[in-house]
């Protein structure tokens, strides 16, 4: 009799833990990791002039940390800065003239004309008198009392007053209409073009500074103090870490587990023990043959998807291209 409740109480207590057991397992299961392999992104922007120089100054070396707007490097505006005085008096100049032309005539200037005319005209009347006394005295004494060549002199003189009367007479005329349409027009334009090659040489002096578009890291110093520069020239590369880019590759069957925003643990080979925590931000829609450059346990000729992994590594503990372990936390579906 002892030994049948013997034998029930054990069986008793084997169901319990049988049931315990499952019911401990099945709330694991709930809660999975799904193990990926990959590498730290290496993400960078390589920064040159827009134009070409001298180098004239370079702030950082390389392994330094900048921030967005940080002045990097100068080149010489010397000629620059000639050219851009140049052009600045030149504005003056037309300016002035757009001034004069928008005021009209002073009524200075007004008068002085027409006391110019008022004298010219005079000096016409005159040599037409001189011109008109002579030929009386020809006319009279047979050409006795003077030469032909003093009548032939008063002729031109009395010519020459009469072009004087004229061209005192339309500048008279100028001076009182002001300047024409076409010619304010003009005016404004040479001005504008001035305005715009001094606008374009101000340009040029401000891209004589190369600043850092972002907050990152100076990966490569290309260049030095005195170097000849050109657009195309690269003088610093920078690595972007904020955040950091960790590329892993999953095959179509764990894809289904993965999903954007999910956490995921970075896990590197020197400190196993101190993950680093990221969220997925970006799957792949593409396949592709698995990188030679990542070292996984599948076939290399396995289709797989991009995965990215975003970290925010404040303390630089990942390193551009670091080989690193990544698991993504999957929440199954529980089960009725």
């Amino acid at each position: 009799m002892k030994k049948r409740m013997i034998a029930g109480t054990l069986i008793f207590i084997i169901v319990i833990l049988a049931i315990a057991i499952w019911l401990i397992n099945k709330d694991k299961k709930l809660d999975q990791d799904l193990t990926l392999f990959g590498n730290v992104d290496i993400r960078q922007v390589s920064l040159a002039f827009e134009q070409a120089g001298r180098i004239q100054t370079l702030s950082v070396q390389e392994g330094d940390k900048v921030k967005k707007g940080e002045l990097l490097a100068t080149i010489k505006t010397d000629a620059l800065r000639i050219q851009e005085q140049q052009a600045e008096a030149q504005l003056n100049v037309q300016k002035q003239m757009i001034i004069a032309q928008e005021v009209g005539t002073r009524p200075e200037q007004i008068a002085q004309a027409k006391a110019q005319l008022v004298s010219a005209e005079a000096q016409f009347e005159k040599a037409k008198k001189d011109y008109q006394r002579l030929q009386v005295l020809i006319n009279t004494t047979s050409g006795q009392a003077t030469s032909k060549q003093e009548l032939d002199y008063a002729q031109s003189s009395q010519a020459t007053a009469a072009a004087a009367v004229k061209e005192r007479e339309a500048n008279l005329q100028l001076l009182q209409k002001g300047a024409r349409a076409e010619d304010r027009a003009a005016a404004k334009a040479q001005y504008q073009a001035t305005q715009a090659n001094l606008n374009l040489i101000q340009y040029q002096i401000s891209q004589s500074e190369l600043r850092s578009p972002v907050d990152a890291v100076v990966r490569a110093r290309l260049q030095e103090v005195g170097d000849m520069t050109t657009a195309q020239k690269t003088v610093y590369t920078l690595a972007l870490t904020n955040p950091k880019w960790v590329r892993v590759y999953a095959n179509e069957k764990d894809l289904s587990q993965i999903k954007i925003g999910a956490t995921a643990q970075v896990i590197r080979d020197s400190q196993p023990n101190q993950p680093i925590t990221g969220k997925v931000g970006y799957i792949s829609s593409v396949a592709e043959f698995t990188p030679k450059t990542v070292q996984t346990e599948d076939i290399r000729t396995t289709l797989v998807y991009e995965v990215r992994v975003y970290v925010d590594d404040p303390n630089d503990q990942l390193k551009m291209g670091q080989p690193v372990t990544v698991k993504i936390t999957q929440v199954a579906t529980k089960q009725e």
